[in-house]
């Protein structure tokens, strides 16, 4: 894969911003822009213990998708405070994914701005992330093709991006929002994925304090080197044609998923996948 390393600033004006990277749709790294938010100090493990650590939380894995699972459906529950204890204690498959603070711990909104970036953000879905050592998400887009911004607090994550423009290379699972299960994206076998060779994204490593901006629709696989969290915030998507691929996956795309899981089970699933390899090797041809 030709991966470029993602550009990184250490701050950013609205009006760079805008010009330099959401106009042309290009991810970006701002390094120092949430020093001045009490979640810069305050937010890590023991923190969220103490303040969210009653709370119980949804849990997702690296299992492949199965037919019996619903949409986003956690495959286990957990007390936070025993989830960072896992956490602390050893490597961990378990993630919690799309945790919104606003619904769970609202307190947590006061450690933490909506900054101007040119961008009308939801304020109503501020979302926490956390993994553990090894642990990743699929490559996967998001439903809304929103713009995210991923706020990143505790450890260290790698990331891997690409636009919409390689989806010919990824092998992506029709009816989803994800590509072929299989794939490590972080040491791809280029014999089993020869497409994989074309495509072209980016990469990097986030640490502490550190912002990515993904734009809109971007694939993104993150994987945990050693636990942590982030917390993302998202605008929605300007451009047109991505506007309406989201409506489509809101309104149409995941409740007729849903209902040939219902329908034809299993099967269902495998013919995805079956046609993930398919449809790529076709446009190779």
């Amino acid at each position: 894969m030709d991966l470029k390393e993602i550009p990184r600033v250490s701050n950013i004006t609205k009006e760079a911003f805008l010009k330099n990277y959401f106009k042309p749709q290009l991810p970006v790294v701002i390094e120092n822009c949430i020093e001045d938010w009490p979640a810069y100090s305050k937010w890590d493990f023991e923190y969220m213990r103490k303040v969210a650590g009653d709370r119980t939380v949804p849990l997702y894995d690296d299992r492949p998708v199965h037919s019996k699972d619903g949409f986003n459906e956690p495959h286990a529950t957990m007390k936070m405070s025993d989830y960072i204890d896992l956490l602390q204690k050893e490597p961990t498959r378990y993630r919690i994914f799309l945790w919104n603070i606003l619904k769970e711990v609202p307190s947590l909104q006061q450690d933490f701005k909506y900054p101007d970036f040119g961008l009308k953000l939801m304020k109503g879905l501020p979302m926490l992330f956390f993994g553990g050592e090894d642990s990743f998400t699929f490559m996967h887009y998001d439903i809304d093709l929103a713009n995210i911004f991923h706020f990143h607090f505790v450890g260290n994550k790698e990331v891997i991006l690409f636009p919409q423009s390689e989806n010919r290379y990824l092998y992506k699972v029709p009816h989803s929002l994800i590509t072929h299960e299989s794939i490590d994206f972080a040491n791809p076998n280029f014999k089993k994925w020869p497409a994989l060779r074309h495509a072209s994204g980016y990469k990097t490593q986030l640490k502490h304090g550190e912002v990515l901006y993904m734009p809109e629709g971007y694939w993104h696989y993150m994987r945990y080197i050693t636990p942590g969290f982030s917390m993302s915030l998202r605008a929605i998507a300007r451009n047109p044609k991505n506007l309406g691929k989201a409506f489509y996956n809101v309104l149409f795309m995941r409740y007729y998923d849903n209902l040939m899981r219902k329908i034809k089970g299993q099967e269902w699933i495998d013919w995805k996948n079956e046609q993930a390899i398919i449809r790529t090797n076709r446009r190779q041809d």
